[in-house]
């Protein structure tokens, strides 16, 4: 956290990297939280899709 906030030009500068810091992992965990639901939800589709297959089976 230190070479950041040396390379940042403000006297303030630690809590700019932090804020930058803090930014970044929020954006990290909105991806794993996407992601997961993204699963799911491919999940549940490759699922309907067994279904799907099982009832055409069915009626022929």
């Amino acid at each position: 956290m230190t070479l950041i906030a040396d390379t940042l030009p403000s006297s303030n500068s630690g809590y700019v990297a932090a804020a930058y810091i803090v930014f970044f992992v929020l954006i990290l965990v909105y991806v794993a939280v996407m992601a997961v639901r993204l699963g799911r939800v491919e999940r549940a589709v490759r699922e309907l899709h067994a279904q799907e297959r099982e009832r055409e089976r069915e009626r022929a």
